[in-house]
């Protein structure tokens, strides 16, 4: 059958425009949105965004990308975000990225990317009568990044059964409320403040400690009964398949981010307090980074429990 020129010249616009579609709709994002919280455990994620290694990683293999970096109080808060596909990237505690992917299976499949860090987490009172979780009343508020789903609420909640019996996991679920770490630093540090205590992170817990009158009452790793994974990051089965090249990208920075920390960690802490503003010494937060309990991996410890 032969075509004439016009028609001809057609068929070769349409063809020529499907393919253009067709290249559009594999295109990958132009803006990737990625969250991160506050605290040394974030270190990583604050190199990541300084050194705009994910842009590196993503223009080496072709994709030219905004990288936005927000900041979250808390995981439950993340998860909102990426759900709305506001956020392409999340960073938190085990916790929330357990219960986002139990929500999300066979929809949009969150899964975790990597971990941060192993790290052990205290809670830290300056209420002199309580020597252990027993002795906390209802006068007592315990400041965390988010109640119910953190990391910290969780490890609460698994000493409460330890020291209570079973199914009493959530003893002491009402004394605690949802805070920002620096903002439940600054309460219980006020002294005037009814957060009394703070289950807390590294550099805080390190910091109330070295104050007056404070004492720590819990060790998460006493509770999980060794080394434990804290931060995590996870993103949607979506995100990834839809953008291969940006995900390896991310995955390939934050190897790179690890291991300048653990190349050198007084520089990284020197960095630290360079990006975050933190007004305590490089001794002092190059001290808390060589803490053998704490450890810069993306391999998961004991996460199961």
């Amino acid at each position: 059958m032969r075509i004439d020129a016009p028609a001809h010249r057609a068929c070769v616009l349409l063809i020529a425009t499907m393919l253009s579609l067709s290249t559009t709709a594999r295109a990958e994002l132009a803006e990737l949105k990625v969250a991160k919280q506050y605290g040394i455990s974030y270190l990583p994620l604050m190199l990541m965004e300084d050194g705009k290694l994910i842009e590196k990683y993503a223009k080496a293999a072709g994709v030219d990308v905004t990288v936005s970096w927000l900041t979250f109080a808390g995981g439950n808060v993340m998860n909102d975000a990426l759900l709305s596909n506001s956020l392409q990237v999340a960073s938190g505690g085990v916790g929330p990225l357990v219960i986002l992917w139990s929500r999300t299976r066979g929809n949009l499949d969150v899964r975790g990317v990597g971990a941060l860090n192993s790290m052990p987490l205290y809670l830290v009172t300056r209420n002199p009568d309580v020597k252990t979780i027993k002795d906390f009343t209802d006068k007592d508020r315990i400041g965390m990044p988010a109640v119910k789903i953190s990391v910290q609420a969780l490890a609460l909640q698994m000493a409460a059964e330890q020291v209570f019996g079973p199914g009493q996991q959530n003893k002491l679920d009402s004394l605690t409320v949802s805070m920002a770490h620096p903002d439940a630093m600054q309460a219980l540090l006020s002294g005037q403040s009814e957060i009394d205590s703070h289950f807390g992170s590294p550099p805080f817990q390190y910091q109330e400690l070295a104050k007056p009158g404070m004492h720590m009452v819990l060790n998460n790793y006493d509770v999980m009964g060794g080394a434990v994974t804290f931060n995590v990051v996870w993103t949607t089965e979506k995100f990834r398949a839809e953008n291969p090249k940006l995900y390896d990208a991310f995955v390939k920075a934050l190897d790179e981010a690890q291991a300048i920390i653990n190349r050198d960690k007084r520089a990284a802490a020197e960095a630290y307090i360079r990006i975050s503003k933190d007004k305590d010494t490089v001794d002092n937060i190059a001290r808390m980074m060589n803490d053998p309990q704490v450890v810069f991996t993306t391999t998961p410890q004991n996460v199961m429990k």
